[in-house]
């Protein structure tokens, strides 16, 4: 019986997204939890498996068109017979996003997307690998050399997902998508470059959300002698973790969330959506751009529960292997240019969520004590930005202060989480 394939909805706040890739074409047979396309959201690309086998149809949605969620993208067909005479709509079995609510907005209704096919997938007459023309496109784009992929695919055929880990090429010569005029324009500027795909999509979501996101900014200080102290002790006493300061300050956060569930929201077209767990993103600099996994529940979890998830999640980004998955949920996102030897940083919202916290480097510098007299003291400069449309001022100061607080005490963030125990 001929279904309907749908863009799926990835994310709470996910509104629109794009086909970034097709690994099947028009013919061809797959198997339940086949990969038949991938989707790109303001996230990050998302492989969709089906939830049954059956035969592509029909594509009708054009790689790179931007989409709203529930569009028909193509048709195929799960092999049972049509008793109703009638076409239905059946969405692929995409990979269920973190709900935080008991209800999310729904996918608008079905449209029709444009009619063009792209083209099939091709082979490299060098090495006669098959390569999809999305890994294609983005190879060349980054100046890889496919001879040098190793194709995760039916036959060995390389997809898009196969080349984060590839090195990068003096020899492949990226193709221009640019117009001529402009590169003449602009000559006695610079050289040009066309943007990377990872560079468009962050390009594009931090543009929205700067636009659509009315930001207001707090900064304060806290005192962290006792934190770099008392890291430093934890560090001596074992070798299973390897404590950093931004471990003290995602738990920190954690906690202040779970102190403050006022602050725990986010705005959706919904209304506003007050979360369940105490999900704390980490901006993580990786090879493909900016990433934030989210790491979960973390001011239930123990520190080095925090600590272990943290490290993982560096791990997968280094690697380029962040799904949209890992991506979602979240009211707020820690961004830790501390090492740069920064003092403050106000950073822009992510998409979907309502906060982010900018952190500084730790300064040495004098203050007056409480009788007047010089004091060393070790500070590092926060700054929250925060979405005036679900917080005001007082509430966003109350979760600010709670953070500070845990940053001058830890050892309450070691105590607390050691009866965690998770």
């Amino acid at each position: 019986m001929r279904q309907s394939l749908l863009l799926p909805k990835l994310g709470l706040t996910m509104t629109e997204g794009s086909v970034a890739e097709w690994l099947f074409q028009p013919g061809q047979s797959f198997n339940a939890d086949d990969v038949v396309f991938v989707v790109e959201s303001d996230k990050a690309a998302t492989e969709i498996p089906m939830e049954a086998a059956g035969t592509l149809l029909e594509i009708t949605a054009e790689i790179g068109d931007i989409l709203p969620v529930g569009a028909v993208i193509g048709y195929w067909d799960d092999g049972l017979p049509d008793h109703t005479g009638a076409h239905t709509s059946a969405q692929t079995s995409a990979p269920a996003p973190t709900a935080q609510a008991d209800t999310s907005p729904s996918a608008p209704t079905a449209g029709t997307a444009s009619a063009s096919t792209p083209a099939p997938s091709t082979v490299d007459h060098a090495d006669r690998v098959p390569v999809t023309p999305f890994a294609r496109k983005t190879a060349a784009e980054q100046g890889v050399d496919l001879a040098t992929v190793q194709g995760s695919g039916p036959s060995g055929r390389i997809s898009a997902r196969d080349l984060p880990a590839a090195p990068a090429s003096t020899v492949a010569t990226p193709v221009s998508l640019r117009d001529p005029a402009t590169d003449t324009a602009v000559a006695a500027m610079g050289s040009l470059r066309d943007p990377t795909p990872a560079e468009r999509t962050i390009a594009r979501k931090l543009t929205a959300s700067k636009r659509e996101i009315p930001h207001f900014y707090l900064t304060v200080e806290a005192e962290v002698s006792r934190l770099r102290a008392l890291r430093e002790e934890l560090n001596a006493a074992q070798t299973t973790v390897r404590y950093t300061l931004n471990h003290f300050i995602l738990a920190a956060v954690g906690r202040a969330l779970v102190e403050h569930p006022a602050a725990n929201c986010v705005w959706t077209d919904a209304g506003i959506v007050t979360l369940r767990s105490s999900d704390v993103g980490m901006a993580i600099s990786a090879p493909g751009g900016l990433a934030a996994p989210v790491l979960r529940d973390v001011g239930r979890r123990s520190l080095a529960a925090v600590a272990a998830d943290a490290t993982a999640a560096i791990g997968k980004a280094k690697a380029g292997r962040v799904s949209a998955a890992d991506m979602q949920g979240g009211a707020i996102t820690v961004s830790n240019a501390g090492m740069h030897h920064v003092t403050y940083m106000a950073s822009i919202i992510n998409p979907g969520q309502s906060m982010i916290l900018g952190v500084g480097s730790v300064r040495e510098l004098f203050r007056p004590d409480a009788g007047g007299r010089p004091e060393l003291r070790r500070e590092i400069g926060l700054t929250l930005s925060v979405d005036h449309r679900v917080m005001g001022g007082v509430g966003a100061l109350q979760l600010l202060k709670n953070v500070v607080r845990h940053l001058e005490r830890p050892l309450g963030l070691v105590l607390d989480a050691a009866s965690a125990g998770t």
